[in-house]
């Protein structure tokens, strides 16, 4: 029992290190430009360099972690995501940069999925929202510190040394894990699906370099529209051959399940519009309002301390109200957020910019949560690595079209204008633009039953009946009737 209390803090170490690492490049981003002798907007490759990688290997993160072990692959993923910082902090120049970021991504697809399958098949479902909500806690620390602290660090010395901070966290993470993380594997692991690997990595890392890469950098606008289309047709026959083998990478069947698949398809929406805040916000206020990197950081942290006050009320909320009601509701409010960043201008006091940071962060925080639960309120425990795997993967896809979305209208307002260098006004119409598709997902979320994953969220009292799918190895569902009061 005390070591299945102290899963969701050893594994929040992994957590903490990739959002702390992550929150720390965005506050960063103009000043490690300037050093690497390129614009601010071309490194949304160093962000969707990550992106891709995890995108390439959360499928497969599953797997090796049924074959092989649950603590070794987190363990040695932890170890990959350090080389990776180390390789960040020697760049020097866009394409090292980039190529150190997706290193850092191959650790990150096995990190965080594999320490989240772990606490999934270790606690009870109806403590799940509490777990998930414990796990975030101490991971959206890195959040709160990240931005001030990177800005501090490059403001006063070096960015570079921004990377050298995950190094004591990730030992201290591989020391904890191999104290306390149960080494959980399958023994009848299937094949691993080798043609679906490669069409599905291929497909999604052409896919989202294309998008990315889309403008003036690093490469010619002609094959940023052939990964594109590539990556569209690799994705495809994806799609089709998951359908004819009988172990794909990624199982598209559990997108059968109602409530896993609403959480796919709303929550990319959502992730979308999300996804682009940590690369826009900093850059409006530093190269749009002018402020330093310490200043910036000083003003975003914010969100992350509603984020982490959001986290302690989560559960009760959702059992007040259930699932289907907070995502709907919950959706639109967010969005609302997201878009009052675009009304910001430099002489926009900053007492008011935090409370709106404060505020959108506590929305967004219950948002995921509830996301991040009802994604498994249907899904057995047989098949809960292939459903993080899939889950993981939509939310990265999701997050790199929100940054390249969020450049791509950026870009589009500075040269609407006839200007090459960006100013505060180009950066509103981005975020009017992504908050427009996070609230197309609160009409997706309405697709859920009102008894939606009743047993997790305790939102009312339930009563059992035979599995709804055929999914998984055979063992209950958990998609329950609802009594009504």
């Amino acid at each position: 029992m005390r070591q299945v209390r102290l899963l969701p803090l050893i594994i929040a170490t992994a957590l903490f290190m990739e959002n702390m690492d992550s929150t720390v490049i965005s506050t960063s981003l103009p000043m490690i430009a300037q050093d690497l002798g390129t614009d601010a907007i071309a490194l949304k490759l160093a962000l969707t360099s990550y992106l891709i990688s995890l995108a390439i290997f959360i499928p497969i993160s599953g797997w090796v972690a049924d074959k092989y072990g649950s603590r070794t692959i987190f363990t040695a993923a932890i170890g990959v995501f350090m080389a990776g910082s180390l390789a960040c902090a020697a760049a020097n120049s866009l394409e090292w940069f980039v190529i150190a970021r997706f290193l850092q991504g191959m650790g990150g697809a096995m990190m965080v999925p594999v320490g989240r399958l772990v606490l999934l098949r270790s606690v009870p479902r109806n403590e799940v929202v509490q777990a998930l909500a414990t796990l975030t806690i101490p991971a959206l620390i890195g959040p709160v510190v990240g931005p001030p602290l990177g800005g501090f660090i490059t403001t006063y010395f070096h960015w570079r040394w921004i990377f050298f901070i995950n190094i004591p966290i990730g030992i201290l993470g591989i020391v904890l894990a191999t104290m306390f993380v149960p080494n959980v594997r399958e023994e009848d692991t299937p094949p691993l699906d080798i043609a679906g690997f490669l069409l599905s990595g291929i497909g999604l890392a052409l896919l989202m370099l294309g998008l990315a890469s889309g403008g003036r950098h690093l490469i010619p606008e002609a094959i940023s529209l052939g990964c594109v289309v590539i990556g569209t047709l690799c994705v495809v026959a994806y799609v089709w051959h998951a359908k004819r083998t009988p172990y794909p990478v990624l199982r598209l069947d559990l997108l059968k399940v109602p409530t896993f698949r609403v959480s796919v398809f709303g929550g990319s929406l959502f992730r979308i519009g999300i996804g682009a805040i940590p690369f826009l916000l900093p850059l409006m206020l530093q190269i749009g309002f002018g402020l330093s990197p310490v200043a910036s950081g000083s003003l975003t942290f914010i969100a992350a301390v509603g984020a982490l006050f959001m986290k302690t009320m989560a559960k009760r909320i959702l059992e007040r109200f259930g699932f289907r009601r907070v995502l709907v509701i919950n959706a639109f409010i967010g969005a609302a957020f997201v878009a009052f960043n675009g009304l910001f201008t430099p002489s926009t006091p900053h007492w008011l910019i935090m409370i709106v940071l404060l505020i959108g962060g506590c929305f967004r925080s219950l948002q995921f949560t509830s996301l991040n639960a009802i994604a498994y309120a249907e899904v057995s425990k047989r098949d809960m690595s292939y459903a993080t795997s899939l889950s993981s993967a939509a939310q990265q896809v999701a997050l790199s079209i929100g940054v390249a979305f969020g450049a791509y209208v950026v870009e589009a307002a500075a040269h609407w204008d006839g200007r090459t260098a960006l100013v505060a006004a180009d950066f509103g119409p981005a975020f009017w633009a992504v908050a427009m598709v996070s609230a197309l997902s609160g009409f997706a979320f309405m697709r859920l039953e009102p008894s939606a994953g009743a047993e997790m969220s305790g939102h009312r009292a339930v009563e059992r009946k035979p599995p709804a799918t055929g999914l998984g190895d055979g063992t209950t569902n958990l998609s329950e009737e609802v009594e009504r009061r």
